[in-house]
């Protein structure tokens, strides 16, 4: 009987693959992290202004931009990817419910839980063979 799963459990096992999703999977994650991690450094007094507004210290912007931007290099690059998943599924985590859980927010509130799910996927499984970790860890 046909089993889709068994057939893309074969076609991902193969090491060439599963290196090429991996990598895939890893930028498609990290990307949204640089985008925002960019757009907090570009257009910083409006981030500080929205984070009081929220009731959150603008003293903790830096660290933010931080976590973000070079949080997403990080996994762009793979490198400590599985200490860096853990973190950036932790603050997904926390800025879900603190910026984002009102009722009027609902669908970024999935985002967030969606990707600190994803996130704590790669901290599980590994940056994969095309990574700075692979390259160290050889």
């Amino acid at each position: 009987m046909f089993n889709p799963n068994v057939v893309v459990k074969n076609i991902v096992n193969q090491n060439q693959m599963n290196a090429i999703v991996s990598l895939l999977a890893r930028l498609l994650i990290a990307y949204i992290f640089i985008v925002a991690g960019f757009g907090k450094i570009t257009g910083y007094a409006a981030t500080a202004g929205y984070m009081e507004a929220m009731g959150v210290p603008a003293a903790l912007l830096p660290l933010t931009i931080l976590v973000e931007f070079g949080g997403g290099l990080a996994l762009l690059f793979g490198f400590q990817a599985r200490f860096t998943a853990l973190g950036l599924g932790v603050f997904s985590l926390i800025t879900a419910f603190l910026f984002h859980g009102g009722a009027d927010d609902a669908i970024n509130l999935m985002k967030n839980l969606s990707m600190a799910g994803g996130l704590f996927f790669l901290m599980l499984h590994g940056a994969g063979k095309i990574s700075l970790d692979h390259l160290i860890e050889k």
